[in-house]
């Protein structure tokens, strides 16, 4: 995401803010884990196809 421009900020808790297409959106980053669930996956490829980028 950080190539498409985006802008990374730690939020509270395993929380990661991302700012990309004018919008702001906030995850979940699973701790001690590094696996994203599949509704995560879901949701960000959603946003980046209603923003015209095929992931």
């Amino acid at each position: 995401m950080v190539s498409l421009g985006a802008e990374l900020s730690e939020r509270e808790g395993s929380r990661i803010g991302v700012r990309l297409f004018g919008e702001r959106r906030v995850f979940h980053r699973p701790h001690p884990s590094p696996d994203t669930d599949k509704g995560a996956v879901t949701s960000i490829r959603n946003w980046l196809k209603d923003n015209g980028i095929e992931p």
